[in-house]
Order: C-alpha cells, then structure tokens, then sequence
C-alpha cells in the first residue's frame, strides 16, 4: 500500500540531503501505543517501497497482552467509522478479535428522557475495542488488545521491540542518545517521542533541546464493569450509551458495551471520586444495568488524564514527539490524533527530513489545525453545559431529535448529537452546522413548543 507524500513537499529523496533519513538510519521510537505503532509501521512501510533499509527502535515496556493496569492505556477505546476506513485503505484491517463490539447506535440521556440515534449511515459507524488485554480481576486475556494489534504490525514490518524502559535521552554532537535503565546507550538518527500524557516519563524529552512542555490536561475516569452477555444484551444492547447530565464540571459521559463487560467514561473538568458517585446515583444510569446492581466492588477504575491542548517545543532536528503528547481531540479521538500526527511525522521524515524546519514545515500545521479545532470544540461544550443548565432548552433538544428520528424531519440534530459525542467529523463541521438557518428555527420552536406544553400540564 503506496504512502503518499504530504502536501506541499520536495518532489524526491534527492533533496536537501542534510538531515535525512537514508538506508543505515537508526530511529528510536520511545513508546508503543498507537502513536508510536502507527510511525513506525508508516515510516517502515514506505522505506521497504523505496528499498531503504531504515532501523526502528520501539521502547515499550509493558506487556499489551496482559490484563490490567500493565497492559492498558486507560482509554475508552472507541473507534469511529471514517477512522476505520482511513485505516483498511492504509492496509491496517481490524481483525474481529480486536473489534469487541460493532455500535450501531447510541441512546442520548438527559433528565427529559431518553432517544435512541441510529448510525446515520454505514461509514459512521463505531466500533469499540480494548486498549489492553481485559480489566482487572480476569484470569486470562478477554481477546486482542488494539494497542498490541498495532504494536505486532510494527513487528511485522520491522520494528524492533526492545521491552526495556527509558531513562534518559540527550542529544550529543547532534544526534539523539537513548539510556535505558539497564543502563543500555545507543545512538539514533531521529528521537521520536510517543509516550502519551499520563506516562510519567514526559520529563525525559526535556533534555533535548527543545523546550518541550506537555500539554495542559485535565483528569477524567474510566470504569470497567463485568454484567455478563445477557445483562449487557439486555439493558444496553448494541448502543453506546450518552449522557448529558447536570452534573457541575461533567462535560459528558459514556456507557460503552464490550462484551460481557461495560466501560463507563466520564469526560469533564477534574472529575473526582465524588462526581462519580454522583454520576453513578442518577437515575437515568441506574436504568442501564441491572435491578439492585451497584458499582461497589468494581475492581478496574482510573482516573487518567486527557490533553486540553497542545505542546510547546514538540519537535526539533532530529526529534518529534506524536499522539496526545503532542496535541489531541478535546475530550475525544485519541487514537485518530495518534494515527493524524504519527502518519504525517512519518511521511515528514522520510520525504522531507527531519530538521527542525523540516517539521515545522510539513508537520506542524497538522497538529496546529487539530488544536485550532479544539477552539470550536470549546464552543461546542459551552453550548452543551448551556443546555444541561437550561430545561426548556434541553426539552427542545429531546423533542427535536424524537421527531427525526421518527421521521418527521431531516436529522440535523441528531447528526450534530453523533457527530459531537462519537467524534467523527471536527469539532469545526459540528460547530458551522449549528448556524443553519433551518437547525435554529426548528430547535426554537421545539423549544418554545415544550416551554408552553410544560406550563400547561401544570
């Protein structure tokens, strides 16, 4: 599968043949997630159609195989369906021992009730799957972990896995210089930096002469709870379950079906322990497991971090960082932001080279278009807490989804709904189909139309 150039690069391999990537080049990618996977498979991929022998390095300690905190990368693992095309066309075809669970909707919750939304088509679609190998407390692995798929690719094109953690890079005359805590030193032609927001080991890029600074971020929660096939069938069903709950610094909260297992997401502003339990009283969740059932006991729980922006000094000659390390989706699309920066970091170092103008050139405008999204993204979650704080408001937003999905009406609302919580299109095309003259006027006047029934029934 041919890797295109990125836009606007030189015509050939033959240009500024300083800080280059040429057969006998040693990469080092610190990390093994997506991000990292997903450089590594790309730069390998387009090396062997060029017939260059370029060596890559992955340093990933953990074990994607196990289940638990070791194995996980604490992620709600949600895939969109764009994504997933981008992906098969790039020859990545998810096995179905990855994919847990095809979604073939969600269901909208608020304190007004509750509307199912179908897919609005094929390619929007999602699949949900697993960053590890399965929660904690489970004896064996459920099935393929996403990130170890990724990782074995990598393997497959060439990749070499060094299972050993980092604990120092330096540049030295230049280059990048890698030490590991076996006390290993070798040296690279290109540093790349993979290791996601919630690793401790951020601070190691600092020593290369950038100025790195990660992200600011925000903490969310992930809970994993076994109810078993039949409870799952039952009160979840093939849907992804969301809810916009006035609940003060929840931005939003998911039920996420995977097997016989639930994943239970909630995305805000520093959620704690306390807007858990809050979360988990509400009734409109209650409703969605099983009678009785608690989440006391739940053994596999986190509180991980999400970005809220992006880097500053993200790459130099020689060095890049990708994935959320960098820059990410506000509050979503984690793996797309991976598979975005990595694929483009890859196509910039081996079509253009790796110095520092180099990537500000060709990969900066990536990672500032995706942080110029999140400004619209900003917009977007204003107007959902608007909503939440506003029962007329949310009335009319019920309301006018229950007519299109009944028929009655084109589904902008229900479009601009999937489209803001699954993460498929930007923040930006979410935000500009909210002008719509003819989306304004039917959400006054479902609006309107519920504010008078409401005074009338009481």
């Amino acid at each position: 599968m041919a890797i295109p150039r990125p836009p606007g690069s030189p015509p050939g391999r033959d240009q500024n043949p300083e800080l280059r990537l040429l057969s006998g080049s040693r990469v080092a990618v610190i990390g093994g997630g997506p991000a990292g996977s997903f450089f590594s498979y790309f730069l390998l991929t387009m090396a062997r159609q060029a017939g260059l022998d370029i060596g890559v390095d992955i340093y990933e300690p953990r074990d994607f195989s196990k289940p638990g905190q070791s194995g996980c990368n604490k992620c709600g693992g949600i895939i969109y369906g764009s994504l997933v095309q981008s992906l098969a066309t790039d020859g990545i075809i998810l096995p179905s021992s990855v994919v847990q669970q095809g979604i073939a909707g969600y269901t909208f919750h608020t304190d007004e009730g509750s509307v199912r939304i179908k897919a609005p088509s094929d390619e929007k679609r999602i699949a949900s799957v697993r960053r590890g190998a399965g929660p904690c407390g489970v004896a064996l692995s459920l099935s393929a972990s996403f990130d170890g798929f990724l990782l074995t690719l990598a393997e497959r094109k060439g990749a070499r896995i060094l299972r050993e953690r980092v604990t120092e890079t330096v540049m030295i005359d230049g280059k990048p210089r890698v030490t590991t805590k076996s006390g290993h030193t070798e040296e690279y032609d290109l540093l790349v930096g993979a290791l996601g927001v919630n690793s401790p080991d951020l601070k190691l890029f600092e020593g290369c002469g950038t100025g790195y600074t990660p992200p600011a971020t925000t903490r969310t929660h992930i809970t994993e709870i076994l109810l078993g096939n039949d409870a799952i069938e039952e009160c979840l069903g093939d849907t992804m379950h969301v809810y916009l709950l006035n609940i003060p610094r929840l931005e939003f909260a998911a039920i996420i079906p995977k097997g016989e297992y639930a994943t239970v997401c909630l995305l805000g502003r520093d959620i704690d322990q306390e807007m858990v339990d809050s979360f988990f009283r509400r009734p409109e969740v209650l409703k969605c497991f099983p009678a009785g059932w608690t989440p006391a006991g739940t053994r596999c729980r986190c509180f991980p971090s999400v970005t809220l922006g992006g880097a500053d000094g993200a790459f130099g000659d020689r060095f890049v960082m990708v994935g959320d390390c960098c820059v990410s989706r506000l509050y979503k699309d984690g793996i797309g932001s991976a598979y975005r920066t990595a694929k483009t970091a890859a196509q910039t170092a081996f079509f253009a080279g790796v110095s520092k103008q180099d990537f500000h050139t060709y990969y900066r405008p990536v990672c500032v278009s995706i942080a110029c999204d999140n400004r619209y993204g900003r917009i977007v979650f204003a107007a959902t807490s608007l909503i939440k704080k506003l029962p007329s408001l949310r009335r009319g937003v019920m309301r006018m989804t229950n007519g299109e999905q009944a028929g009655f009406a084109t589904p902008r609302m229900s479009g601009v709904l999937w489209d803001t919580f699954t993460g498929n299109e930007s923040h930006h095309n979410v935000f500009f189909r909210t002008l719509h003259p003819v989306f304004l006027a039917r959400l006054l006047y479902e609006t309107v139309t519920g504010w008078v029934f409401s005074l009338k029934s009481t």
